[in-house]
């Protein structure tokens, strides 16, 4: 199994200051700020040194939970100190960007990192596209041409036109190409059905996050399915699921750290799910994903559920075990901050994990 590292550039936000969507930007303190990228930058140099394969960065807006909008960026300089993990760009928002400077930023990071980008093609989270007043009713379409568009303009040697329904260009003529051939490994979300069946479509690998096991294994089995349909068969390899890490020494100290980590999610997950189901953007089952009826899931719900893998390392290695065997995922990618953990417990729940657990993972 591969396993990767969610670089989230997570400030961190005291008690008693608000993290629910949208949080006043007059709270922001520069010099924490500041301190968020030299943090975010530590846990990707030391999980280089632990030997994960990739270290992914994420596009969110007006979050202090991850300070990423423009994740090509923040990837760039993770690259600079990670130097031998692959480097996954996990957003853009497709439809909310335009795809032909998706492309060009894309190549110019595979050629600076040595081939190392995956490039994470994603549609984006409800309330981000109130953000950008797009009407996520077009998500769907939009994505499709634009990643269409994207392989496209990294592939196609002669200058072309494009003329679709989202996106018109009289030339495209791209440089740099990117440095993989024909083009960096493509992901896509896929925790419902409809984009499940984009991915398989198009042969693309898909990543499931902010779900359960037992979800993640309705959505990696309905992208088989529809694989399938499509006249191919994707192995593990082509799988991601993406969940949340909190390891110690002792479970009852890992426990008490997850009540942390788990604080500012907590807080955020009511305003998520009212816009997501205002919306209809994800389907009916976001809601089973981190509420039951109207609080919030507790850390034991959470690990029961494969939402968070939290314990001693032998008790997260078999947590992870029996996730992958419910899932059939070869690839693994956890969190291990969030803006109410503290930046020394974050490093040493990676640490620890990278030393005790990752060795074992990789073999499995």
């Amino acid at each position: 199994m591969q396993v990767a590292v969610f670089g989230t550039a997570s400030y961190y936000t005291p008690e008693g200051r608000p993290v629910a969507w949208p949080v006043p930007p007059g709270l922001f303190d520069p010099q924490r700020g500041q301190q968020t990228m030299t943090d975010v930058l530590e846990l990707a140099a030391c999980a280089d040194e632990l030997a994960f394969d990739w270290i992914s960065c994420a596009e969110h807006h007006y979050s202090p939970f991850a300070m990423s909008p423009t994740p090509v960026v923040l990837a760039a300089a993770v690259s600079q100190v990670a130097k031998r993990a692959r480097i996954a760009v996990l957003g853009p928002t497709i439809p909310m960007l335009n795809p032909l400077r998706v492309a060009e930023e894309f190549a110019v990071l595979d050629n600076l990192t040595g081939g190392r980008v995956i490039a994470g093609l994603m549609r984006g989270s409800a309330y981000e596209y109130n953000t950008y007043s797009i009407n996520p009713s077009e998500s769907r379409e939009r994505f499709e041409e634009g990643l269409d568009l994207i392989r496209t303009a990294w592939t196609e040697p002669q200058p072309f036109g494009w003329q679709g329904r989202y996106y018109q260009f009289r030339t495209v003529s791209l440089w740099p190409r990117p440095l993989q051939t024909p083009h960096p490994p493509i992901f896509m979300s896929a925790s419902s059905r409809e984009s499940g069946e984009i991915a398989a479509r198009n042969r693309v690998n898909i990543g499931m996050a902010a779900t359960t096991v037992p979800l993640a294994a309705v959505s990696a089995q309905n992208y088989r399915e529809a694989a399938a349909e499509a006249g191919w068969t994707p192995g593990r390899e082509n799988i991601l699921f993406r969940t949340h890490g909190c390891v110690a020494d002792t479970d009852a100290e890992a426990r008490e750290m997850a009540e942390y980590f788990l604080d500012a999610r907590q807080r955020l997950d009511p305003v998520s799910a009212q816009a997501i189901a205002a919306s209809g953007y994800f389907g009916s089952d976001v809601q089973t994903q981190s509420t039951r009826g109207d609080r919030p899931l507790s850390v034991q719900e959470r690990i029961d559920l494969g939402y968070l893998f939290c314990g001693t390392p032998d008790t997260v290695f078999q947590q992870l075990c029996r996730s992958q065997a419910a899932i059939g995922n070869g690839i693994l990618e956890l969190g291990f901050t969030t803006n109410r953990l503290p930046h020394t417990l974050s490093m040493r729940s990676l640490e620890l994990f990278g030393r005790e657990v990752l060795p074992r993972l990789q073999e499995v």
